[in-house]
């Protein structure tokens, strides 16, 4: 288990190649489905913690700095990675948008993906100058203060069109 973590967040818009329902109920079902059959996991790491909520969001605790590769399984995209280069000790890693595939993963916006580290030293986000790697984007490296960083530890909210319901 690393004694410097980091959390990794987003969510999964959906699987590469899957075919949208043909009306907004079935469509829900479906991501429902998707998501409560699918899971996430460290490579190499015992210890990570954490899981896919029924809209699709993740959140894995514990990943180890500097180099980890996060695994996904979902119906149609068996073995899905993505890996993660050169980000910094307690950083907040965002990854909104993922889109799965067999052996790999990409971003909707790779624009929108975020690595937040906590700072006690800063009074507002601020840009480091370095850079690192997810899933093959070049992503700037943001210093943020402490007081900003109190989700770090929750699932975040995917927004748009999600299964709002469960069905049983």
């Amino acid at each position: 288990m690393s004694r410097t973590p980091c959390s990794v967040r987003g969510w999964i818009l959906d699987v590469k190649g899957a075919k949208p329902a043909e009306s907004p109920q079935l469509e829900i079902a479906r991501r429902t489905e998707l998501f409560a059959t699918s899971s996430v996991w460290v490579e190499d790491t015992q210890y990570a913690s954490g899981g896919i909520a029924e809209n699709g969001a993740f959140i894995i605790l514990d990943v180890p700095p500097r180099k980890a590769v996060i695994g996904f399984q979902a119906n149609g995209a068996d073995q899905a990675r993505i890996v993660l280069e050169g980000v910094p000790e307690y950083a907040d890693l965002i990854i909104p948008d993922v889109i799965l595939q067999p052996g790999g993963a990409t971003v909707r916006d790779p624009k929108a993906i975020l690595i937040r580290v906590p700072d006690s030293d800063v009074d507002k986000v601020t840009p480091t100058g370095k850079t690192a790697k997810v899933a093959g984007y070049t992503v700037p490296i943001l210093l943020v203060p402490f007081s900003e960083m109190g989700d770090r530890r929750e699932y975040p909210n995917p927004g748009g069109f999600r299964p709002v319901a469960t069905f049983k």
